[in-house]
């Protein structure tokens, strides 16, 4: 299921729809890496390219972080 998330990025509230699955992982990675989810989700988006969405870029931060970390 897709479910609508906000947050406050650098002062502004914004809103991105994920899949469980990927809010799921997004928390994991979090976890792992020992930052907030908030933290996260900033990275993210002061990283992403300016023409891409706040959604894809989570999505594929899961992507990245699945490949670099297979076992």
């Amino acid at each position: 299921m897709i479910r609508k998330h906000s947050a406050t990025l650098h002062g502004h509230r914004t809103s991105f729809s994920l899949e469980d699955a990927f809010w799921d992982e997004l928390k994991a990675i979090a976890a792992a890496r020992e930052i907030s989810l908030a933290a996260l989700i900033s990275e993210v988006d002061d990283e992403r390219e300016p023409d891409s969405n706040l959604s894809s870029a989570l999505r594929l931060c899961v992507l990245k972080w699945l490949k670099e970390h297979r076992t």
